[in-house]
């Protein structure tokens, strides 16, 4: 078994290492003339970026402490979302890599400059010496010389002499600018011969186009991560609601991910907008944070301020089991969170029941369902809280009417949507299976980058609706 951990292991450390030498590859190699600055700075940001993003993931799941993983998240986290928009842009560059060359090629095929004779070229006995055949070559008049004809034929006058550029477009890059005029005319034609090369103009386009793109993208999902969750509403309507239920509001949240990136003032941000919301219940389904009570206690501190006419309600998501549950579970409480542990509350018009996440059952403290709601009135609604949507199987077989859970970030970074989607039955929103309805939120927070895209988070406030009314 340890042999097969390390073959994975090494499988995925050659896979991260070759993906990171393309992209050095195609975004500092093929844009640079040669060793120098420019390649050296490039071949630096390339290798410290996956180092630090190894370490970023190490420190926090390893328990360092919590000024090193502080000092390593920001860099390390961005880097992992970075990357990912990087390899994306950069392989959709490859296809519009041909169209950009061929773009050029024809910009620049009846380009004088491309062509031009060069100050100095032989003549004479040189010149008599070429081969009959060669062709004609047109001059351009005041370029090689005084007095120099507009043609040049082949006993009178300059050599021949071919585009300085031959490149092909189909390579991925060159070491040396090969298309310098070696006679001083650079620039006077306007052509990319007086230039880098077409292959090396080609390469910074399309390489400084992708870098944009991706730098961008990151950026823009930062923000909206960095700027708190927005509020969205849901309306769900429930057989079994009494009519003196009709319109009650739970604010769901999910995934805060406090740790070492998102902190106190993150924390008093979502607070805020709980609040704003003015909820009859607030549920906290899991993934509040990532990293010991003593680290971040103070950052979790707001959650005191949450206020609720009916209270407020936690479960345990699997970070919390990665970060000491039994002690959050406690710190919970003392905030004036009430932790539904396979428990059950009685409301006015439903039961609230909460389970333990399935990460728990690796130290004993697994869903029970049978605890969390046998012996109940079936003729009530109920509604579970639990972390993951994959408990949506168990919450059917016990005739739950609707089930709150987060835990997939709505993928977080697209493409990861369709990742999650492989193992979560709903990924994101509102969906029924059976006579169960199961709503996922894409959560408050972000675990690892600090950043979403295609995935904006969220506080929920659910409405529940009675079909009495």
């Amino acid at each position: 078994m340890v042999i097969v951990f390390l073959l994975v292991g090494l499988a995925a450390l050659t896979v991260f290492a070759g993906l990171h030498h393309y992209l050095w590859r195609r975004l500092v190699r093929d844009t640079t003339t040669g060793p120098g600055p420019a390649r050296r700075a490039g071949t630096a940001l390339f290798v410290a970026g996956p180092v630090l993003m190894a370490g970023a993931v190490a420190a926090e799941r390893g328990g360092a402490p919590f000024w090193l993983q502080r000092t390593l998240a920001w860099p390390g986290f961005l880097w992992m979302a970075l990357a990912l928009y990087l390899l994306l842009a950069v392989v959709a560059g490859e296809a519009v890599r041909p169209l950009v060359a061929r773009l050029v090629r024809r910009r620049t095929a009846g380009d004088p400059a491309e062509s031009r004779v060069p100050v100095g070229a032989a003549s004479g006995p040189a010149a008599a010496s070429r081969p009959a055949t060669e062709p004609v070559v047109p001059v351009v008049p005041g370029e090689s010389g005084a007095g120099a004809p507009a043609t040049a034929s082949a006993g009178s006058g300059a050599p021949a002499r071919p585009a300085a550029d031959t490149d092909t477009d189909s390579g991925t890059g060159t070491d040396t600018d090969t298309s310098t005029n070696p006679d001083g005319n650079a620039g006077r034609g306007g052509g990319l011969a007086a230039g880098p090369s077409r292959r090396l103009f080609v390469a910074r386009a399309v390489g400084g186009a992708a870098a944009a793109v991706a730098v961008g993208t990151v950026g823009y999902g930062t923000y909206g991560v960095l700027r708190g969750p927005r509020v969205k509403r849901v309306t769900v309507p429930l057989a079994r609601l009494p009519r003196s239920a009709h319109g009650f509001r739970i604010a769901v949240v999910s995934d805060i991910h406090l740790g070492p990136v998102l902190g106190r003032d993150f924390c008093r941000r979502v607070v805020d907008t709980v609040n704003s919301t003015q909820p009859d219940l607030i549920a906290v389904v899991g993934d509040l944070v990532d990293g010991s009570v003593k680290d971040l206690g103070p950052a979790a501190a707001p959650l005191a301020g949450l206020r609720a006419r009916h209270g407020s309600y936690f479960v345990t998501g699997n970070h919390e089991y990665y970060s000491g549950a039994a002690q959050w579970v406690a710190e919970v409480r003392e905030l004036g969170l009430r932790p539904l542990e396979n428990a059950r509350t009685e409301l006015a018009g439903f039961d609230l029941a909460g389970v333990n996440d399935v990460a728990g059952e690796s130290e004993g403290q697994g869903p029970d369902f049978g605890r969390a709601l046998g012996g109940r009135d079936t003729s009530r609604a109920v509604v579970l809280l639990a972390h993951q949507p994959v408990q949506i199987h168990d919450a059917v077989r016990h005739g739950v009417d609707l089930q709150l859970s987060g835990h997939t970030h709505g993928g977080q970074l697209w493409p990861g949507n369709y990742v999650a989607e492989l193992a979560n039955p709903t990924v994101a929103g509102l969906e029924r299976y059976g006579d169960t309805q199961l709503y996922v939120s894409r959560g408050a927070g972000a675990w690892g980058p600090p950043t979403r895209v295609g995935a904006p988070s969220d506080i929920t406030v659910v409405e529940l609706a009675s079909r009495q009314a």
